[in-house]
């Protein structure tokens, strides 16, 4: 599906990321983690055409696609949220349901997604996307826009920022059922997060801009939370925010 070769990328004289190589299965979740600074943003980034590599390709479905920008990228079914959710001033929660869905969607099916994150419908269904709403409850509405969405890729960067540890607990389901319900769909989420990293296919671990192991969590997990093996020094959180 998704085909990342020889990516780099660099600002102000500092290489970001060297030589990144990842192949993205259809039906895959990839956990992509690493220390803070390794370049994880930034490469979720890349992959959506928010920003542009300095040099390497990306292959979507086997199109070239590194020129293409995110509303390109976002036409072909590749889905983002941000590690600090946009505002749309003017629209409502519902409005920005139905426009990710692509349809109308019936009232019933949009407090699912609401209830999904942990959101109760009658309070936010018909509520502006403005600066009255936390950052914890701006990212579960985009988590449940992306839900809605039914990309054939999605990318969460670091989804778990804000959200309390009953909604976290909603969250992990909330990609187990993307992850099963949507045909030949994949996930891809940058985490921290140990339960996050448990129900990945595969986990990529980038330390200081380069991919330092790529496996099954089996391989992996034992390097994250052993310190006299690990390659990287990562901070694994076991559980929730509160």
């Amino acid at each position: 599906m998704l085909e990342l070769k020889d990516i780099c990328y660099a600002r102000d004289n500092k290489q970001i990321l060297n030589h990144i190589n990842l192949k993205i299965d259809n039906s895959k979740l990839i956990a992509i983690t690493g220390p803070n600074g390794s370049g994880k943003s930034t490469l979720a980034k890349i992959i959506m055409g928010i920003l542009p590599p300095d040099k390497g390709t990306i292959l979507f479905d086997g199109q070239d696609i590194t020129k293409f920008n995110i509303t390109d990228r976002a036409n072909l079914g590749i889905g983002f949220a941000f590690q600090q959710p946009v505002k749309f001033k003017g629209l409502t929660v519902k409005d920005l349901i139905e426009l990710a869905s692509g349809n109308t969607v019936k009232l019933s099916q949009a407090c699912n997604y609401l209830s999904d994150v942990g959101l109760c419908a009658k309070d936010y269904l018909d509520r502006e996307i403005s600066s009255s709403l936390s950052g914890g409850e701006l990212k579960r509405i985009e988590i449940a826009m992306l839900a809605a969405k039914k990309s054939k890729l999605t990318v969460f960067d670091e989804p778990e920022a804000g959200i309390d540890l009953w909604s976290f607990n909603s969250l992990i389901g909330i990609f187990e059922n993307m992850h099963q319900e949507i045909k030949d769909s994949s996930i891809v989420i940058i985490s921290h997060q140990e339960r996050i990293l448990n129900i990945a296919d595969e986990i990529v671990l980038l330390t200081d801009g380069e991919i330092t192991a790529t496996g099954q969590k089996e391989e992996i997990l034992p390097l994250l939370l052993n310190t006299t093996k690990k390659p990287c020094k990562v901070m694994i959180d076991k559980g929730g925010n509160n």
